[in-house]
């Protein structure tokens, strides 16, 4: 059961990187343009043509918590790629914390919510940690809520953006690693995890989705039967099948949304695992050219294909972070 697991952590972590160059690209004619040779781990190009860092704006309320560091100075102006300083198969700040939340349950041998907030905030307020420059709605509204006063364990916020799950495939594969055996245990983890950044029901019944089919998929079950189980408020194998005759980027792009709202970036992200289920490489480069939040949609659908396929050497290779994890999950 443990290789599913870690397979489903690497898989998302490489589903990141393969999208970070053309992540929140919603014009795919710009997509195709810009990277007209796609192919995975691809360095980002600026200008971006769709990046909102114009008119992103986070102003920290003290010292403590300013989390943009030397990146604040690209805030406020347009064509900035999000991602601008990260190296092909490099890793986005939501990701980079998973790794750090999977290293920190195997170096303490437990998951203690406590513990990972104390590590967040460290790492977040360290100007030398993370050289992304982009930082997401929900990080911006903790350390607001932070700096007046509130205590860390309430400072989550009512988000549905698809990035809250990104942790999920990392929390998963480190409380298997420690000895965790009880599905119900887990399930509560990873709720009660999500909960401390994203309280939002549709993001914390689709943490719950994700990880109830990733641990029946590492027990053997099929997709299909997984999918049946715990995604039918998302969609179906049947309703896929219809879909899949249509081109990827009229379903993510026309039929569901290629943002980060949930539920259907969560939607989304099921169908294109099932209808890649046995090809990983097509199917993580297929998440990438349909745009949108496609980083964050990888936490679904890298860690399902991860899960149920072996994960291309190569590809394992190039991807930055596996010099970041820790080495019993290196493969």
């Amino acid at each position: 059961m443990s290789t599913p697991l870690k397979n489903a952590f690497l898989g998302s972590l490489i589903a990141d990187a393969a999208a970070m160059p053309v992540h929140w690209y919603y014009d795919t004619q710009a997509l195709d343009r810009d990277y007209p040779e796609f192919s995975i781990y691809t360095a980002p190009k600026n200008p971006h043509p769709d990046s909102i860092l114009w008119r992103s704006k986070y102003n920290p309320g003290n010292r403590k918590v300013d989390i943009l560091h030397d990146q604040a100075r690209y805030w406020g102006k347009r064509g900035v790629h999000y991602h601008q300083f990260l190296s092909a198969g490099g890793n986005t700040l939501n990701y980079r914390l998973a790794i750090e939340l999977y290293r920190l349950i195997l170096d303490r041998g437990k998951y203690q919510p406590e513990e990972w907030l104390d590590t967040y905030t460290q790492l977040m307020t360290d100007p030398q940690w993370s050289q992304d420059t982009y930082v997401e709605e929900y990080h911006r509204a903790f350390f607001d809520r932070w700096s007046k006063g509130t205590p860390l364990k309430d400072c989550g916020i009512d988000d549905l953006h698809i990035g809250g799950i990104a942790t999920v495939p990392a929390l998963l594969a480190g409380i298997f690693s420690i000895g965790y055996t009880d599905t119900d245990s887990w399930i509560r983890i990873v709720r009660g995890h999500v909960a401390l950044t994203h309280k939002n029901s549709f993001t914390l019944d689709a943490s719950e989705a994700l990880a109830r089919i990733l641990i029946e998929i590492a027990s053997g079950k099929a997709l299909d039967h997984s999918l049946e189980a715990h995604g039918k408020a998302w969609g179906n194998p049947l309703q896929f099948q219809t879909w899949s005759k249509q081109k990827d980027r009229i379903i993510v792009g026309r039929q569901l949304t290629p943002a980060c709202y949930l539920p259907e970036s969560f939607s989304a992200s099921l169908y294109l695992a099932w209808k890649y289920q046995s090809d990983f490489k097509s199917g993580i480069i297929a998440n990438a050219l349909c745009g949108g939040d496609n980083c964050h949609r990888g936490a679904v659908v890298g860690s399902i294909l991860g899960a149920l396929n072996s994960l291309p050497r190569d590809w394992l290779q190039g991807l930055l972070a596996k010099n970041r994890v820790h080495k019993e999950i290196v493969v």
